[in-house]
């Protein structure tokens, strides 16, 4: 067992909210079930912590899924944000008052490349590194152990997926993780630029992900995007094989169709941005077909999004996606943080709604 500064209270966790439209998001998570006491909490940052305005910490573990718990808070209010490895929101901004200590726990998957597999954007650090940044992060204690046995829940899909290294491109697989407990883990093996043919035949993807995969673990399964000359019969043939080679392994597959393009023509989505490709092909119509034929749970990101893209309009929706004026860039196909956020959130609330083995290990 590895053990790195032994937290100070009890563990406790975080629960998350519905937004007024009733869609699953995933912030604003305070406050939820968290241990919180007054007590003077000690001015030495844990050990492997170091630095003020964002602190970062780091463990030289091996590869694995690990059980994470920190305390954060001090002499002086603050508010804290933890994000784990490339990217992955673990905790929402939390305030903690003066004397305060709010204690959490989570299950962190750990890889080599840290981040897409295939290395885009950089391989990251080995071991484990969290980050605490926001208004103020304080951090307390930290301590890191072997989880025993967790769920893992591994993701299959493109750069729309993807731990992307670098703000403010943002993949939903980083920003649902903070919905989930102890005792379950995300572990994103999604890749920009990947086909559903290209996932299968990339060693350092579908066989890597296979290579890990325990009985009973789900894997979302999500392409669309980079398929866009792919025949009917080859996105299908893709897809199924996908599906085999997972119940090969004990998991069970889970079909996500692609989020929407940002892509509009008047009041409403053209059907490029709903995944019509240049081949003619209804990449989506596909998919479920691919579902129902092989009796794999499907879950329409198509359908979901194009709803909250078309209820925005052309102009406010433009927020999900990248903006020049606010991230430098114009990108209607990927997303900002909070766009990552909502299509991260209208997944879970399909996992909840089915009932998936995931539904059971959410906040």
């Amino acid at each position: 067992m590895t053990v790195m500064n032994m937290p100070l209270g009890r563990s406790g966790g975080h629960g998350a909210r519905l937004a007024a439209a009733g869609l699953l998001t995933l912030a604003a998570l305070a406050g939820s079930g968290v241990a919180q006491r007054a007590a003077a909490a000690p001015q030495a940052l844990p050990a492997g912590c170091s630095g003020t305005s964002a602190i970062t910490c780091h463990y030289g573990v091996a590869p694995g899924n690990y059980d994470v718990t920190v305390s954060i808070g001090g002499a002086s209010a603050g508010q804290t944000e933890m994000w784990a490895e490339a990217r992955r929101l673990m905790l929402p901004a939390t305030r903690t008052t003066a004397g305060a200590v709010a204690t959490y726990s989570f299950t962190v998957n750990v890889r080599q490349p840290e981040g897409q597999p295939t290395g885009q954007g950089g391989t990251g650090n080995p071991g484990l590194d969290l980050r605490f940044t926001g208004s103020g992060p304080q951090v307390s204690a930290v301590s890191v152990k072997p989880a025993s046995q967790p769920l893992v829940a591994y993701l299959a899909g493109d750069s729309t997926v993807c731990d992307q290294p670098a703000a403010p491109y943002t993949g939903w697989g980083q920003m649902i993780t903070s919905a989930v407990r102890p005792g379950a883990a995300i572990a994103n093996y999604g890749d920009s630029g990947e086909s559903s043919g290209s996932f299968l035949s990339n060693s350092a993807l579908l066989p890597a992900l296979l290579a890990k995969v325990k009985a009973n673990d789900p894997v979302f399964i999500q392409f669309g995007h980079n398929d866009k000359q792919t025949s009917a019969s080859a996105y299908r043939n893709n897809l199924t094989t996908m599906i085999s080679r997972v119940r090969g392994k004990g998991g069970v597959p889970v079909l996500v169709t692609p989020p929407v393009r940002r892509l509009f023509d008047g009041n409403r989505l053209t059907s490029t941005a709903l995944h019509v490709n240049g081949v003619g092909v209804n990449l989506p119509a596909e998919m479920r077909a691919v579902g129902a034929a092989q009796r794999v749970p499907v879950i329409d990101l198509t359908a979901r999004s194009r709803t909250l893209v078309e209820s925005l309009g052309p102009s406010a929706s433009a927020q999900l996606f990248l903006r020049s004026s606010v991230d430098g860039v114009t990108d209607n196909t990927h997303f900002s943080q909070y766009g990552a956020t909502q299509m991260g959130g209208l997944l879970l609330q399909a996992v909840r709604e089915q009932n998936l083995s995931l539904a059971a290990h959410l906040r």
